[in-house]
């Protein structure tokens, strides 16, 4: 039942049309007619970051700086450190593509820094915990675009607890995943425009239903295809939507003003997923933006990516 009432909640019709939800499975109709596809566009590796791949030691993770990166074992994701700060959470009634749950704004102050997956966890990623005992053996489908690089999709707010799960025991350090707050201060470094970039959707930021990249409204893309945000971390908005560790609540009365996850008094059935995807309208894709499915769905715009709380 509760399935069925997410897949009805899920259409929305924003920008670009009316999005829908079915079986599981994502379909998309416009109200616009067909466009030519976008001139191919051949993406730019991130530059490679560290290439330490074991557990850090304590001296080390007390050392660490802003936008240092680390690894902590081969097939772990790569991690950046994000500064302590302070933001503005949601967005105000004027910025288009406004939804009521997105208010009312409200002063959020991340006290400490703590690092976040540099890119969308990825197939390879995931690979590596089924093939080490973990997440449950489970291998979600590709949908034949590709495993490897591409962020892993098809994986439930379930499935996600299970693989930090199974990254905490292997590295004895502390993975979770972000909670909204963490999330929305990570995607914005230091904006408060309607997108990381500014507040139109240009051309080319990311992957979306109509965002000018080569795989618009088709499939993912390989992680760190587009360019990074202010804090160097890519695809914090578009190609998958991402798990939150929060529960569900219809406004922000009450929400913790220190980034920690909302779980009392929402619906724990569901948790947020934020982003946008490969195939969502821009608004989607807003910094401010939130959604919510319950903790059991799969679906093939549905990934996550990984935070660690770091030693003070």
């Amino acid at each position: 039942m509760a399935q069925g009432l997410a897949i009805a909640a899920a259409c929305s019709c924003i920008v670009a049309g009316c999005l829908f939800v079915a079986d599981g499975q994502a379909q998309a109709q416009t109200q616009t007619a067909p466009q030519s596809p976008p001139a191919q566009v051949t993406p730019t590796p991130a530059p490679a970051g560290s290439t330490q791949a074991a557990p850090l030691s304590p001296m080390q993770e007390k050392a660490l700086k802003p936008k240092d990166t680390f690894k902590e074992c081969a097939n772990c994701p790569e991690m950046m450190v994000v500064p302590p700060g302070s933001f503005t959470m949601g967005s105000p009634t004027s910025e288009p593509g406004y939804s009521a749950d997105e208010s009312p704004q409200h002063k959020v102050t991340i006290a400490r820094q703590f690092a976040v997956g540099r890119f969308e966890v990825t197939f390879d990623e995931w690979d590596a915990c089924a093939a080490d005992g973990g997440c449950n053996g489970y291998k979600p489908s590709d949908e034949g675009w590709g495993r490897g690089r591409r962020p892993v999709i098809n994986v439930s707010w379930d499935d996600a607890k299970a693989y930090v799960a199974w990254l905490s025991k292997k590295t004895g350090k502390s993975y979770r995943l972000l909670t909204g707050a963490e999330y929305e201060y990570a995607t914005r470094a230091g904006t408060q425009t309607a997108y990381p970039w500014g507040n139109a959707i240009g051309t080319n930021n990311a992957n979306c239903h109509a965002c000018g990249s080569q795989w618009d409204a088709r499939q993912t893309a390989p992680v760190g295809s587009f360019a990074p945000n202010g804090f160097g971390l890519y695809d914090m908005v578009g190609n998958v939507e991402e798990w939150m560790e929060d529960c569900w609540h219809a406004l922000y009365i009450g929400a913790p003003a220190d980034g920690s996850a909302w779980i009392e008094g929402g619906d724990c059935s569901s948790r947020i997923v934020r982003a946008g995807s490969w195939f969502f309208a821009p608004a989607f894709l807003r910094s401010a933006k939130r959604y919510w499915f319950t903790t059991d769905y799969r679906l093939n715009y549905l990934g996550f990516r990984v935070a660690r709380t770091l030693a003070p």
